[in-house]
């Protein structure tokens, strides 16, 4: 059995492959001082919800936007489940060629999507990620990943507006009755529901104007299925693209890391 584990700013996601199916996954929050034993301990916990034990875990793979995390979770795999743990990053195998100008700019987990779209999708195609930042990842027909469009996410926005603005209060993220709101709550989320589709859309129509009409898309992040429902250019949606990501990049390095 393949753990795949996303390390996120807010939530790490971990997924159990068994062949080509992903037959479980958990999510926790991410807390940045964890140590290797700490990690370990709630892993146990979590395989134990499913009869599981840490023997039946035969290989891993890490993608991880949190730096001081990396070295716990690989000195947690040696540690309990025996077996070097690759991380996403440099050296790597992803069969996808980077053309920004900054490769080591790109987050683990935007390359692992990337590479789960473009399998999914053929290219041209774009990931729209929608976590604490939005992010747009485009990836060319050719399998290239071409760069990115980077946008403040909803929660961010939402926090600010509140914090910025004293008389407007911190709303739920939630579909307004209407599209003119009636009061300062909906008003709010009026704005903040067509406003981030509309982006969506705005930005979508741009890129397929460059890479053509034909460009697939498909949505991620714990956010989308707030904001996709009210776009008119989104494919799909995919909660579990990073996941399936991780265990491509694990097939293509089978035996090299």
């Amino acid at each position: 059995m393949l753990l795949v584990v996303d390390v996120g700013n807010t939530q790490t996601h971990l997924g159990a492959f068994e062949g080509e199916e992903l037959v479980y996954d958990w999510r926790f929050a991410t807390v940045r001082d964890s140590t290797a034993d700490e990690l370990g301990a709630a892993l146990r916990a979590l395989l134990a919800l499913r009869d599981l034990a840490f023997g039946d875990l035969d290989a891993s793979i890490l993608s991880s936007t949190v730096p001081q995390l990396r070295p716990e979770w690989t000195a947690m795999a040696s540690r309990y489940l025996g077996h070097d743990m690759p991380v996403v990053g440099p050296g790597v195998r992803t069969g996808m060629p980077i053309r920004m100008d900054n490769p080591r700019e790109l987050g683990a987990d935007r390359l692992t999507n990337a590479v789960a779209a473009h399998a999914a999708l053929g290219g041209p195609c774009v990931v729209v990620d929608f976590g604490t930042a939005i992010t747009y990842d485009v990836v060319s027909a050719d399998g290239e990943l071409l760069g990115a469009i980077i946008s403040p996410g909803i929660e961010i926005s939402l926090e600010a507006l509140s914090e910025r603005a004293a008389r407007l209060p911190r709303v739920e993220l939630e579909a307004p009755p209407e599209l003119i709101g009636r009061n300062t709550e909906t008003s709010i989320q009026s704005g903040v529901i067509y406003g981030f589709a509309g982006q969506v859309d705005a930005i979508v129509r741009r890129l397929r104007g460059e890479l053509g009409e034909d460009t697939g898309t498909i949505a991620t992040g714990g956010l989308a299925g707030h904001i996709v429902p009210f776009t008119e250019t989104i494919d799909e949606v995919d909660d579990l693209l990073t996941l399936t990501g991780l265990k491509l990049l694990h097939e293509r390095n089978a035996g090299a890391v």
